[in-house]
């Protein structure tokens, strides 16, 4: 079994998914194309390989080497940042919104 199996099967285990959920939520017909890659017989291709790294929130250095992902924090008052939720820009007003949530309500 490779580092890479390791990897992806402790990522799984940890979340306490099944195979088949983890094949389903990256778009895999067969979960046996998902087991293959845990046991060590085949590798995902590269667009796979980066459905898995966001489903386990991981880079995919991370599951190709090891190497954790170190996160860049970006300030919310940054006007060159974007913020999205499920691959949407959050709307200026709702993200004032959320300022005044973190900052306990007060404007």
């Amino acid at each position: 079994m490779s580092e890479f199996s390791k990897r992806l099967t402790g990522l799984r285990e940890n979340k306490g998914w099944s195979k088949t959920y983890v094949a389903k939520a990256i778009g895999l017909s067969s979960m046996q194309t998902y087991a293959n890659w845990e046991y060590g017989r085949t590798e995902p291709d590269f667009q796979m390989l980066s459905k898995i790294a966001n489903l386990f929130n991981v880079s995919t250095d991370y599951l190709l080497n090891g190497n954790k992902y170190e996160h860049k924090t970006a300030d919310l008052a940054d006007k060159d940042t974007v913020f999205t939720y499920e691959g949407r820009q959050i709307p200026p007003e709702d993200l004032e919104y959320m300022k005044r949530l973190l900052r306990g309500g007060k404007q």
